[in-house]
């Protein structure tokens, strides 16, 4: 995990806005931070709630579960960063928060999974938002990018670019399902047998 400290401003032209309600992160979590430092100047990391799902952990808890994750991130750039103070249910807000820290000279691109292009139709002031964002999305497994929502989502003036990533065939839906151990870091492991979280899933 990095600090600001580390950036002067004018050295940020470009910052990636991932805010995840993972629940819990999982190691797809981990590639895609990595995959962001190496492609960003830096990247802004938050848990939220989605108001469109239902959480099992508190957000509490998985702000704490998402900061392990980041800690036990090493690239070379050390441009990731978490920020609780973008959790807003609206991105439209994380984003107003953003520029009050970082400014408005800055080219911001919000990141989301495929899973959640056919939702962003419903997000609040959405057309608003993509008038200020790039988006960015990675293609998870089980969600088909399908040209019919990227035609939408350009209809109300998404400006996207499709990550080159394969995603590991593992998701937060999966884990508390199955517990599978494999699906998370250790230091999270640890976290949620700590906390006990999850058992009653």
């Amino acid at each position: 995990m990095s600090t600001d400290a580390e950036f002067s401003k004018n050295q940020l032209r470009t910052i990636a806005l991932f805010g995840t309600s993972a629940d819990p992160p999982t190691a797809a979590h981990r590639d895609i931070l990595e995959w962001l430092s190496a492609h960003y100047d830096w990247v802004a990391v938050w848990a939220s709630d989605n108001p469109f799902k239902h959480h099992e952990t508190s957000l509490k808890h998985r702000m704490a579960m998402l900061k392990l994750l980041i800690e036990s991130i090493d690239t070379p750039r050390k441009n990731i960063s978490f920020h609780e103070e973008l959790s807003y249910l609206r991105s439209l807000l994380s984003l107003a928060k953003a520029k009050e820290i970082w400014g408005v000279e800055v080219e911001y691109t919000l990141v989301i999974g495929s899973d959640l292009i056919k939702q962003m139709r419903q997000w609040y002031q959405v057309e608003e938002l993509l008038k200020q964002v790039q988006i960015l999305i990675f293609s998870r497994p089980g969600y088909l990018i399908e040209e019919e929502d990227l035609a939408t989502l350009q209809a109300i003036g998404g400006n996207y670019a499709i990550a080159d990533l394969k995603l590991p065939d593992v998701s937060s839906t999966a884990y508390r399902k199955t517990q599978d151990q494999s699906l998370v870091l250790p230091a999270i492991k640890d976290y949620i047998c700590q906390e006990n979280l999850y058992t009653s899933i």
